[in-house]
């Protein structure tokens, strides 16, 4: 397995189907371009296996955090240790980044990603309640 960065909206567009939907070649320029975002891309004999993205967060009182926004799997490479290997590679690139913490939020029923985040040392900080605004629709 070998993570590498992703750089470029081929890479992205080579690994669409990591993501939940097509991507889009002017949301991968803009997320490439934002200094704070970050792709890993794990490769499996050249074939994209999973992703990880992060998002960096600073705030006057609480410093610079990275935020797991989202890790997949594809589904032929799962429990190969690929998420957790993903997330551990994330955390390190947050710590060289001088982040003082790494959080993720996730479903409570979902039991893989759970696991994953706990294998790769995150510890449990409680429950908490997500609620979102829908304020614009890309067609």
């Amino acid at each position: 397995m070998d993570i590498r960065r992703a750089r470029s909206a081929a890479e992205l567009a080579a690994a669409e189907g990591l993501f939940d939907g097509p991507v889009r070649p002017e949301w991968c320029e803009r997320f490439l371009a934002a200094s704070g975002h970050l792709m890993l891309i794990a490769y499996v004999d050249g074939v994209p296996a999973g992703m990880v993205s992060g998002v960096e967060m600073t705030h006057p009182d609480k410093g610079t955090e990275m935020c797991l926004y989202e890790l997949s799997v594809a589904e032929a490479y799962r429990r190969r240790g690929i998420g957790r290997a993903l997330t551990l590679a994330l955390a390190e690139e947050a710590e060289a980044r001088g982040c003082h913490g790494m959080w993720v939020g996730v479903d409570t029923d979902n039991e893989a990603a759970l696991a994953t985040y706990a294998s790769a040392g995150a510890e449990d900080e409680g429950l908490f309640s997500m609620r979102g605004w829908p304020l614009r629709r890309d067609a």
